[in-house]
Formats: structure tokens, C-alpha cells, sequence
């Protein structure tokens, strides 16, 4: 049989409905980029990695506020004012007050750009000025360095040290006038340029903002004064710039995963199945020639897939020879009684008149004959077509068929021995249908004692059945199993028997073969065992 390709089967619709579907090659490819780019996207939408930058400067204000109220507070106690206080606590008595960084670019409010300072109701006080003056280079080489923009208030949230709003009020600044109730706070408020921003900047939301601190420095339990610090945090272009080598193998060693993925995927799924598809198509075309394993089978899945086609295919392509030479057979077995019989009646009718009665006999008895082997033949047919579609399931033991062919073989002495006890993975109907073909062909060789031996191996189960008929000949050994193949043609025989066994057996995954023996003639079967 020749399959015919699609495109030529002429009006037969595809079972596949035709539309547009993505390749494998595309779905991997799609399925690798996202996975690259999920690291990228979190850090863009979820802003990771700004926001660590955020909380990162607003810890190092923290500590500097910290320090540098330190440093006031020192200052303060050295004034005849403050030093006569007699509740301030000394520093071992004070408790531990960490400052955890609280700011959330994603959660946190940002402000506006800072107010500018406003002219004050009063002037600051003079001791406080002084102190001002004494810490203003310090404050000067702390921005050197740290970058970051100090403020010293007084208890009145004027500027007294710092930048160039000394004198000037920044008390209605939200964080201050909360460090002058005594409480900590810090703020994201937007940072202004003199500049405009390069528009690689609007990537990043962390270079438009400027994190603000205001820490009270407490005398007991009143304000003595606020450190007021603010500092733009480090963003993510610059800290890529400063990393750039670093970046780039990281982005060179993604990329290369990916297509190392992607190279391997290609190599053991997608180009394997190609070649699967393009073996298929050829078998359709060229037909049993073409059947061959793939170059390359990539995976174990692939391999047992390939397999499994190669096997289907060689299964569907024996089928296909054997229903041809069985079709062949068939109307050759039934073309000869009927020709006889066809003959015969056209001459009892046209010369029938003439005909003695003894020759009118025998052209009837001829006609029967050929009809009872016509009959011999398709009752064989029937018991073929049901041993290669037999019926699933169910088991039996070999002692209970062995029992069941002595009453219907009585000529025959049936010895058994071995494992007769173990059932075997077929039903008894079957199994009696092997064992009375092998009886009925050792009875029709002139056999007088069928010996049966099994054995159990693993899950199989074996079984030698001998009988003390006629042996085979040497030019015969190789057709008994052909369909329609017999000696003994002329008493009966179709030559279906041992076909039938052959079909039921590798219908229930067993088999048959002859075995060689002194005499007679020996079979050796196996069955599965239940």
C-alpha cells in the first residue's frame, strides 16, 4: 500500500483543522526572552532597586543628623544657659532609639521642592548664633564629603549654621515643624535643577527626588534645636555607569544562558521533530522504503515517539502485505471448488439427459464435496478473523483446557505435565481454540499421543506440545504457517489451523515456532502469564 500525500487525496477534508498556530521554535523563544527580561521588568516596575537607593541615603542622614546632634548637643551643655540643667539625663542613662529607614519611592508621598526660608519673628539667640559660627566649618567639610546639605535650627526652627539661610525661618517646612515638636521625620520631596535633566534620566524616578531628614536634638524633654539634612540619592544610571563592566558580563552571561537554552532546545526537541515530520511525510510518499529512524532522536520521549511511529508504521505495512497475499489466497482456495462446482452444473444441465445414473452421481457428490470444502473454508475463515481480533481479558489454567481436549479428542492419548496450574493471561475459549488446532492437525498426521510440557520463566509461561505424527518435511518447515498451505488437501485439510494458532497467540503477545525433534513433530508455544 502506498499512502497518498494531502495534497493528493483528493477531496478528503484534513483532520486537523487548518489555521494559524505558532511554532515550537517561536513559543521557546518567547518563553526564554520573558524569562530574561522578569529580573529587568521587576527592577523597572517594582523599583527594587531605587528604592534600596532611598533608603540607603536616608539611613546615612540618619547617622549623620545623629552625629552631628551629638555635637550640638555638646556644644549647648557648654553654655552657662544649658549646663545648669539638672533633669537632663546623662548618656548612659539614655535608652536605645534606633531610626529604621520608613521611605517608599512606590508608597511614600513626595512633596513638592522645599520652601524657602522667611524672615523670622525674633532673632535667634545670640549664644545660639555663636555655637552656629563654631560648627559651620564643620558642617562645610561634612558636605564636602558626604554630599549632603546640613541645617542647624534653633528651638525656633531659624537657621543658624548651614548654607546661606543663616537667619532666615524654616519653621513652616512639614519635617521641621515636626522635628520642633520633638518627633523624627523624613520626606521625599521633588529636587530642583538649575539644569534640565538628560532625557536618559526619565527612565529613573529616583533622580527627580531629594530625601529630606529633620532629627530634634533634645535638652531633657525640650527641643533644644533641629538638624535639618537632605541629600539626592545615588540613582540607578549612575551606579550602572560606575558597574558598567561588571553589568555587562552579567548582561552577557543572561544572554548567553539564554541561547545556550535555547541552542540545546533546538538541538534535542525542535530539529528531532522536524526530521520525525519530514520522515512521515516521506513514508506517505515512497511507502515502506522510506521507513528509517530520525538522525538524531534528541530526547528518551523523542526516541520512544519515533519508535513507536517506526513500529506503527511497519505494523500498518505488514497488515496491508498480509491482507494482499490473504486476499490472494482466498480467491485462489475459492476459485477452484467453485469452477468444479460451476462445471459440473453445466454439464448436468446440458448433458444431464444423456448421463447414467452412477456418472449423475458422482457429478453430485463431486458438487457436494467442493461445497463442504467451501463450507471447511470459511468456517477457517471465521475462526481466522476472530484469532487476529480476539477478545481482551480474561485467563485460564492449562490443566482445565487439557481436561476439556481429552473428551473431545478421545482417539488421542493427551500426556500433560509442568506447571499446568499457573493461569495464563487468556481466556479459556481461546486457549482451546490453539490446543484443538495443534490436536486436530497431530490426529489428521496419523498421531497417536499429543504430549504437552510447560514451564514458567519470568513473566512467560512456555509450552512444548510433541506428537508421534508424521514428520514434517525439510522444503515444508518453512510454509506450514502460510495460509492455506496443507498436505492433506485432498482428505480435508485447508491449511488455516496453524495460521490461526500463529494469529491468536500474537493477538495476546505470544508465539509459536517449530522446534526440531527426533520424531514426529514438535511446537513450542509461550502465553503470558496472568
Amino acid at each position: 500500500m502506498t499512502l497518498r500525500p494531502a495534497e493528493n487525496a483528493g477531496a478528503r477534508k484534513p483532520l486537523v483543522r487548518q489555521k494559524w498556530r505558532p511554532s515550537l521554535a517561536m513559543v521557546v523563544c518567547a518563553v526564554l526572552t520573558t524569562v530574561t527580561a522578569l529580573p529587568l521588568a521587576g527592577l523597572f516596575f517594582f523599583r527594587l532597586y531605587e528604592n534600596q537607593l532611598i533608603r540607603q541615603t536616608e539611613a546615612e542622614l540618619t547617622v549623620q543628623c545623629a552625629v552631628l546632634a551629638a555635637l550640638f548637643e555638646r556644644e549647648l551643655g557648654s553654655t552657662p544657659a544649658k549646663s545648669s540643667t539638672s533633669d537632663v539625663p546623662s548618656h548612659d542613662e539614655r535608652p536605645f532609639t534606633p531610626i529604621e529607614p520608613s521611605l517608599d519611592l512606590a508608597g511614600s508621598k513626595i512633596l513638592g521642592p522645599r520652601p524657602d526660608g522667611v524672615p523670622p519673628s525674633s532673632p535667634p539667640d545670640a549664644a545660639l548664633l555663636d555655637i552656629g559660627r563654631r560648627l559651620q566649618p564643620v558642617l562645610a567639610d561634612a558636605q564636602k564629603i558626604t554630599l549632603a546639605g546640613f541645617r542647624l535650627l534653633d528651638p525656633h526652627g531659624v537657621v543658624i549654621a548651614g548654607g546661606n539661610e543663616i537667619g532666615l525661618s524654616l519653621a513652616p517646612v512639614e519635617e521641621v515643624a515636626q522635628a520642633l515638636d520633638g518627633h523624627y521625620t523624613s520626606v521625599l520631596r521633588l529636587r530642583r535643577r538649575n539644569v534640565p535633566a538628560p532625557p536618559l534620566y526619565s527612565i529613573t524616578r529616583g533622580t527627580s527626588v531629594r530625601v529630606f531628614a529633620a532629627m530634634p536634638v533634645m535638652i531633657g524633654r525640650e527641643v533644644a534645636g533641629v538638624i535639618y539634612a537632605s541629600r539626592t540619592p545615588t540613582n540607578i544610571l549612575k551606579n550602572l555607569k560606575a558597574e558598567r563592566h561588571r553589568v555587562a558580563a552579567a548582561v552577557a552571561a543572561v544572554v548567553g544562558g539564554t541561547l545556550i537554552v535555547g541552542f540545546l532546545f533546538w538541538r534535542t526537541i525542535t530539529r528531532p521533530m522536524h526530521q520525525l515530520i519530514g520522515n512521515m511525510q516521506a513514508i506517505g510518499v515512497a511507502g515502506r522504503d522510506a521507513i528509517r529512524a530520525p538522525a538524531h532522536h534528541g530526547t528518551r520521549e523523542l526516541a520512544m515517539l519515533s519508535q513507536g511511529f517506526l513500529e506503527m508504521a511497519e505494523r500498518l505495512y505488514d497488515r496491508t502485505d498480509y491482507i494482499a497475499n490473504f486476499a490472494a489466497h482466498v480467491s485462489h482456495e475459492l476459485k477452484s471448488p467453485l469452477s468444479s462446482i460451476q462445471g459440473a452444473a453445466e454439464l448436468l444441465r446440458d448433458s444431464g439427459a444423456d448421463m447414467s445414473e452412477n456418472e449423475r452421481r458422482k457429478f453430485l457428490d463431486n458438487v457436494i464435496a467442493d461445497a463442504q470444502r467451501l463450507t471447511a473454508l470459511l468456517h477457517r475463515l471465521r475462526e481466522l478473523a476472530r484469532a487476529d481480533n480476539p477478545q481482551a481479558g480474561g485467563s485460564t489454567t492449562l490443566a482445565s483446557v487439557v481436561a476439556a481436549m481429552r473428551s473431545a479428542f478421545s482417539s488421542l492419548s493427551i500426556e500433560a505435565e509442568g506447571c499446568l496450574d499457573q493461569a495464563v493471561a487468556m481466556s479459556a475459549d481461546n486457549v482451546t481454540i490453539i490446543f484443538s488446532h495443534l490436536a486436530d492437525n497431530a490426529v489428521r498426521h496419523e498421531a497417536k499421543t499429543l504430549r504437552i510440557r510447560a514451564r514458567r520463566s519470568a513473566d512467560l509461561i512456555s509450552v512444548a506440545v510433541m506428537n508421534d505424527g508424521e514428520p514434517i518435511a525439510d522444503n515444508n518447515r518453512d510454509k506450514i504457517f502460510m495460509p492455506f498451505f496443507t498436505t492433506r488437501r485432498e482428505s480435508g485439510g485447508t491449511g488455516m489451523g496453524l495460521g490461526i494458532v500463529r494469529s491468536m497467540l500474537r493477538a495476546h503477545l505470544g508465539s509459536i515456532h517449530l522446534s526440531d525433534t527426533d520424531a514426529g513433530v514438535a511446537f513450542l508455544l509461550t502465553f503470558r502469564a496472568a
